[in-house]
């Protein structure tokens, strides 16, 4: 055999070495990709128990998606990360929507400090499944979820102790320091310190019309005052403008009282009413709650089988504890105090034990 076709051979053994070789990879790899796929977990969407499954429409922002949520219903944004970005319960106008970080404080009656990216805002009409496509929804969106202006928390805080006074063009002063009402007359052993029924107008000093047509006058006693269920109409009423009852069983819309809110039809109720008068039952969880939900508390035996106080929940404070804010006797006016109570909802202390309900507005 000459050295040319020793030559001719070597490259066809090679040849046919190179064309095993790549066949037997090829189905070493194949061999390979299914056993890992085998092997490979199916990935699923994470929702809270009972939740219905993820919708995975976007949003139109690369990353975000929509999904529905149970107890309650209710719609959350996520971004690409999975965390919540806004949440809107079916039947609720209420939004609470993540934005800048925030501090709230009442250093003249408590240490207790908020650190906050709840942001909580009133949308136009009540949340209902699929509004996130509807035109009413996405002006309003766009308009709020990267808004600084005051929401409801802000609000809230204006009329605290020590609050700056804040006219309006009329010069009408619509924000500022607030008491809880004008002192008792009869004050006596037993009795109220502090006179309830201060609402709204009475803290502006101006007249008030309401939409059933009712026509009320301030008394000039009750000037700069709010009770605790006139400070929630003043916050969620005249400020954020959702719209007021101007009784208990007058119109439509917040009621008067704590008892008028907790029981109306209006909102969702977070936290059910349970058990009979006047041993209503504390809840067994809290956990449902969500930054500006209405808290409801049985405080005083002789208001027999009503609700006689409301607040706003705001979250938690930097040890912890779920904190509220509302108008109150002992310490005259808004707070998060702890004269007459610490203001949380969580443990063994006053408010935590007689808290009774909760509403979404």
């Amino acid at each position: 055999m000459t050295t040319t076709d020793k030559r001719r051979r070597n490259r066809v053994l090679h040849a046919a070495t190179v064309i095993a070789l790549l066949a037997g990879s090829a189905v070493l790899t194949v061999a390979l990709r299914e056993e890992q796929q085998a092997n490979t977990p199916t990935v699923q969407a994470v929702t809270e128990p009972g939740a219905a499954p993820a919708d995975a429409k976007g949003s139109g922002t690369q990353g975000e998606r929509w999904e529905r949520l149970s107890n309650p219903a209710r719609t959350v944004l996520r971004d690409g990360a999975g965390k919540v970005l806004a949440t809107f319960t079916d039947g609720a106008r209420t939004a609470t929507l993540t934005g800048p970080s925030r501090s709230f404080t009442e250093p003249a009656h408590t240490a207790s400090r908020i650190v906050t990216e709840d942001w909580v805002r009133l949308m136009p009409e009540k949340w209902r499944v699929g509004a996130e496509t509807e035109p009413w929804f996405t002006k309003w969106f766009k308009e709020m979820r990267d808004s600084t202006a005051d929401d409801v928390f802000a609000i809230a805080f204006q009329y605290v102790e020590g609050a700056p006074v804040k006219k309006d063009a009329a010069g009408v002063a619509y924000a500022g320091d607030a008491n809880f009402g004008p002192i008792n007359p009869n004050g006596r052993v037993g009795a109220d310190l502090r006179l309830e029924q201060s609402d709204f107008y009475d803290y502006l000093g101006i007249p008030y019309t309401f939409r059933d047509g009712t026509h009320v006058t301030p008394e000039a006693a009750r000037a700069r005052s709010m009770d605790c269920s006139g400070f929630i109409r003043t916050v969620f009423g005249y400020r954020a403008r959702f719209p007021l009852m101007s009784s208990d069983t007058t119109g439509d819309g917040l009621p008067r009282t704590a008892n008028g809110m907790a029981r109306s039809k209006t909102g969702v109720d977070i936290i059910k009413l349970k058990g009979a008068a006047p041993r209503y039952e504390r809840p067994a969880s809290i956990d449902q709650l969500q930054p500006g939900d209405l808290v409801f508390f049985w405080l005083d035996a002789r208001t027999k089988d009503r609700l006689d106080h409301v607040g706003i929940y705001l979250g938690q404070d930097t040890d912890g504890h779920r904190i509220f804010i509302s108008s109150r006797e002992e310490v005259n006016g808004p707070t998060i105090g702890d004269k007459g109570g610490v203001s949380r909802l969580d443990g063994n202390g006053f408010y935590a034990e007689l808290l009774r309900s909760a509403k979404r507005l």
